[in-house]
């Protein structure tokens, strides 16, 4: 009961997305699990205290769960339990000296602007309308810097060819205007004359199916962002959020300005998007040691 008035109160008072809440609903569905299987059956957030948290940790840890894993599912602990501080259901939080496993960030994926450009100027798409959708489907991921979600949230009435913009909703709900070039309006003009002539059903949404002229889902875009990133050699990782990362790092090694992509990107603060700022040192230790000079004894920096 407390747990599902936890979910509740993230969907309704904090406009958290289904796919957030079902993970919320997992890692704490795991928890009381686990606090019944040793408390004789009996789930009582008061009776917590950090002794038992950190054994529940421990089991996790047993279990050969990531570090990232586990610190995920005691994210979400610390926020039920802050739930339950604020409704005045416990008195103490037995989280509050409680931390997780030490993990190592690793530094975003991200694909070279040659490679993508060779992909995308390429002939890997028919110029049906599945292709065309497929080609603007990359383009605009690499162009915006959109998440999967938002592009498949675009209306007709989103797009704002005259400003050259599209209006996305990203997470908790939360709208931004993101702008467009030239180039990737008359892509997406291109599309929809295709779309308009070729998709009886097609409706409010802009990414449509060409069956029945549904809403494209997250599963299609990512099927056909892995498809077509196959095509690049030797990329570690095939998804929509690498296309993001490209964005991010592509914006930041041709000059802009930290705050101006982390307003593109639609994250809530400076931190997030930080760690493409060492993606691209990192990228700018492997120009340096392409260097001639770099190759004297002594030049290697940075290692």
């Amino acid at each position: 009961m407390l747990i599902d008035d936890f979910l509740n109160y993230l969907r309704y008072e904090r406009n958290y997305s289904n796919y957030t809440i079902g993970a919320y609903s997992k890692d704490l569905d795991q928890f009381q699990r686990y606090v019944r299987e040793h408390r004789e059956g009996v789930f009582n957030p008061g009776e917590i205290d950090s002794d038992f948290v950190r054994s529940w940790i421990v089991s996790l840890m047993d279990e050969k769960l990531s570090p990232v894993s586990v610190n995920r599912k005691l994210s979400s602990l610390k926020s039920f339990f802050k739930f339950l501080m604020k409704r005045g259901i416990v008195s103490a939080n037995p989280l509050r000296l409680v931390s997780g496993p030490k993990t190592k960030k690793p530094l975003p994926y991200f694909i070279k602007d040659s490679e993508l450009e060779a992909l995308l100027d390429g002939d890997g798409f028919d110029e049906d309308f599945e292709g065309v959708r497929n080609r603007l489907v990359i383009e605009m991921l690499y162009d915006t810097g959109m998440r999967r979600s938002e592009l498949i949230g675009i209306r007709n009435v989103d797009v704002d060819y005259e400003a050259m913009q599209v209006k996305v909703t990203g997470k908790r709900n939360k709208q931004r205007l993101i702008p467009f070039a030239e180039g990737l309006k008359n892509l997406m003009l291109a599309y929809t004359e295709v779309r308009d002539r070729e998709v009886e059903a097609a409706g409010e949404w802009f990414f449509v199916r060409k069956n029945n002229g549904n809403q494209l889902s997250t599963g299609i875009v990512y099927n056909i962002v892995k498809k077509q990133l196959s095509e690049i050699p030797m990329l570690a990782k095939r998804s929509p959020h690498v296309l993001r990362h490209s964005f991010a790092t592509s914006m930041l090694n041709n000059g802009a300005e930290l705050n101006a992509v982390k307003d593109l990107l639609g994250h809530s603060s400076l931190a997030s998007t930080s760690v493409y700022t060492h993606t691209t040192f990192e990228e700018l230790k492997k120009v340096y040691h392409a260097h001639p000079r770099a190759k004297k004894e002594g030049g290697y920096y940075g290692r």
